[in-house]
Order: structure tokens, then sequence, then C-alpha cells
């Protein structure tokens, strides 16, 4: 990946469709329009034009010229909305490439481009990435706010704050013999104090964030032909699971994707779990009690016509919060027989209380309360660097005294805040974040 080159590539999505967009950013961004796409059009203004190699005509469409650094790359680049053909866009991006200088671009390229020209910081591209794979309507939300700045003010306005701190730690170390240097502000802690619980209220929001861009787990667990294929199937209305009336069918995890009320809820259903001599079930069973470890929420299965069994107990989850997942007791078949001591009845086979589960599922997700839009952090990154603030700003209050220590402290907040934007040490976060956006972003 080469910063001088020109890059081109198809920017909109699968082919064929009614207009395809090809997007060219670089140096030769400009020669490439005016051999292509002649007169050239308006910065800025869509244009029609004939696209043509010379002689040969390659198809009409809109031409938007935009001269850097007022573009998304912050480079000189050119867009071309075309038909959306396999042949024309094909034959588009093979003579455009064929310029000496130009190339097919990279996954995520472009918008790499623009983080490093200062057109978008780490939070912003990852809310673009997050934009670019939102399949609901909260995920939609987070990713927009995210990419529209909501995280970058608020880290902006925290570092301020930081630096107002510092300016006053600092003055004593390095001015200590000047007269008009005095004590720290009476004020001082009590500012470190209110900066840190700024930040761990954000923190805190952390939990639903998650939820909300990477979907609610709930793990459908519970004995043998307990019914947890057959709810599956009822709640996500399709064949996703097979159903047997045999023990043990269920041997691997599978999960299905719910949308429900915006809410992505990812149902998982699980082996029975029980004693086994079957190496292939054990294997079902250990990774059925794995998924439930990982859960936000474990939906416990009993049925009228199969021996009852307590869940098991589980230790504290791995994600957050750091405790062990709800389990809410689900019993099935109700067409059978009712249980009085289970949270919820349904049935498969019948319907009956399908709809209140899905509702049961989305207030337990939180998402009922939730504000998308004001949710500032859905990254296990934005987790560790606003933690690493928190720790440190609670530690000042312990070193005041020490002015060297408590503005190491100070200054390393601030790394962590800094780190959270992409200012630095971003490489390695940068080189995952970028493989996973699709060619022509």
């Amino acid at each position: 990946m080469s910063a001088g080159d020109t890059i081109v590539a198809l920017s909109s999505g699968a082919l064929p469709a009614g207009v395809a967009v090809v997007r060219v950013s670089g140096p030769l961004a400009r020669d490439i329009a005016e051999r292509f796409t002649a007169p050239l059009s308006p910065p800025r203004q869509a244009a029609l034009r004939r696209i043509r190699d010379g002689d040969v005509p390659i198809d009409q469409g809109l031409v938007l010229w935009m001269p850097g650094p007022q573009s998304f790359t912050g480079e000189d680049c050119l867009e071309l909305q075309v038909h959306g053909s396999r042949a024309v866009v094909q034959s588009l991006l093979r003579r455009i490439s064929e310029v000496p200088g130009c190339r097919l671009a990279d996954a995520g390229e472009f918008t790499h481009r623009a983080f490093e020209n200062g057109k978008l910081d780490l939070t912003g591209a990852q809310g673009l990435g997050d934009l670019i794979g939102a399949e609901t309507e909260n995920q939609r939300a987070i990713a927009y706010a995210r990419m529209e700045g909501g995280l970058t003010r608020r880290i902006e306005g925290w570092r301020e704050r930081l630096l107002d701190l510092r300016a006053h730690i600092e003055a004593q170390l390095d001015f200590s013999d000047e007269g008009d240097v005095g004590a720290l502000p009476p004020s001082f802690i009590d500012d470190v104090e209110a900066l840190a619980g700024d930040i761990d209220a954000v923190l805190a929001q952390g939990g639903q964030g998650r939820i909300i861009r990477s979907g609610f787990r709930v793990v459908l667990a519970g004995p043998p032909n307990a019914g947890k294929s057959s709810l599956l199937n009822a709640l996500s209305q399709s064949d996703a699971a097979i159903v047997s009336d045999e023990a043990g069918t269920t041997r691997d995890l599978k999960e299905v994707p719910l949308d429900v009320k915006g809410q992505l809820i990812l149902l998982i259903d699980s082996a029975g779990l029980r004693e086994t001599n079957s190496k292939a079930e054990a294997i079902g069973v250990e990774r059925a009690r794995e998924a439930m470890l990982h859960a936000d929420l474990v939906l416990w299965l009993m049925a009228p016509d199969v021996p009852a069994a307590a869940p098991p107990e589980l230790p504290a989850a791995e994600l957050e919060p750091m405790q062990p997942p709800p389990v809410l007791q689900v019993a099935t078949k109700s067409d059978l027989g009712v249980f009085a001591g289970a949270d919820i009845n349904v049935s498969a086979v019948t319907g009956a209380g399908i709809a209140e589960l899905l509702e049961l599922l989305y207030v337990l997700s939180g998402a009922a309360n939730a504000r998308p839009a004001d949710i500032l952090v859905s990254h296990e990154q934005d987790r560790a660097a606003l933690l690493g603030a928190v720790l440190e700003l609670r530690r000042v209050a312990e070193e005041v005294d020490r002015s060297e220590l408590a503005a190491e402290r100070l200054r390393r907040a601030g790394v962590s805040l800094e780190r959270l934007l992409g200012r630095m040490d971003a490489e390695n976060v940068l080189d995952r974040l970028f493989s996973t956006f699709c060619i022509g972003k």
C-alpha cells in the first residue's frame, strides 16, 4: 500500500445494479477525469458526461470531480456514476488502472487515506466500518453517532480539562522558585475526581453499547428433548435447526440472528446437557457449557415429557458485566402441560407465548430504555482506553503531594485518550480495522 499511488475501485454494491459508483483518489485523479470525461466538470457539481477512453466509448453517466483537500480522502477524488453492468464496470476499472501510476485499491484503502489525511480519527473510521456492517436500526444509530464524532468530541473536552490540570501541577515542577507560582488550586482534587467520574459514566455504557453493536447473546440450553431446536425455529420463524425425537441430535452450536424492534438478538441453539459415552455428543455438551459462559442470557428449557433438571451453576461471564449470566426458566410444550414454577410457558406447536418471549428478550436486552445515538462506548478498545484513563486519574489524589508522580498519572491518562483516537500506537489497530472493510471503501 503506497500513499503516493492513485487508486481506483468500485465503491457501490454488488453487480449488476441500476447504478455503480467507481471512485478514484490520488494525484492522477484530475488527469484521469480529463482523459475519460472531458470536459472537466466544475468542482463538486455533478455533470452528465460521455465516458470514453480515447475513441472507445464506455458509457455515459454522472461525473463528480472533488479537488483535495475537500474530499472524503483529503486527496483529489473523482467519482463516476455509471450503469451497473459487470461489463461496464470491468472495462472502466481495467482501463483506469492501466494508467501509469494508478492501481486497483486495497480493502479499506480509501478510508485509510481519509484517516492519514486527518479527515477521520480512529473512532470515526470504526464508526464508518460499523455503519457499513449495520443490520439493525440500533446498530445504524450507534454507528452513525460514532462516525459523526460523538465520542471524539467528548474525548476532546476531557483532554482540555486534563491539559488544565497538568498545567497547574507542572507549573509547580518547573517554576516552583517563582514568586507568582503558588500551591495547587483548592479545587484541584475535586476537578480530577469530577473528570474521572465523567469518564466513568461514559464507560458504564460499554455493556449496552456492546450489546447494540454485537448483539444480545441468548443461549437455549437444557436437557435433551427439552425443545431447544423447536423453540429456535418458532422464535426465528424458520427451519434453522433440525428437530427430532431422538435425544442428542444437536451436537454443535447453531446461531440465528433476529431483528427485534431494531435490536439484534442472537439465538444460540446448543446440545442437550447430559452425561454421554458419545465422543461427538460430549464435544457438543462442552461447547454448550462454554456458550452459556459467554451468554448475556441463558434460556433454561424444561418440558412435561422430559425429566426435570436444574441449570448448572455458572462462573462469572467473560463479557460485561463481570457476573454469571442471568437464567430465564422457560417451559416448552405448554400444549402438553403448564409448569407453575417457570418464568414463562411457551409452545412451538401452537405458538402460545412465543410473541411474549420475544418481547421479554427485547426488554432484557436493555434496548427498550436505550438511546443508541447517545451511547458512545461500543468497542473493547473504548473500554480499555477509558478504564486506563480513569485508573490513572483515581491515583492522582493518592500522589498529589508528590508532584512528579501526580503529573505522570495525568500524562498517562492523556495518553490513553489519545490512543483511543488513533493518535498514538495505532498501526496494529488500523491494520485490523481496515482489513475488514470492503474494496472501494
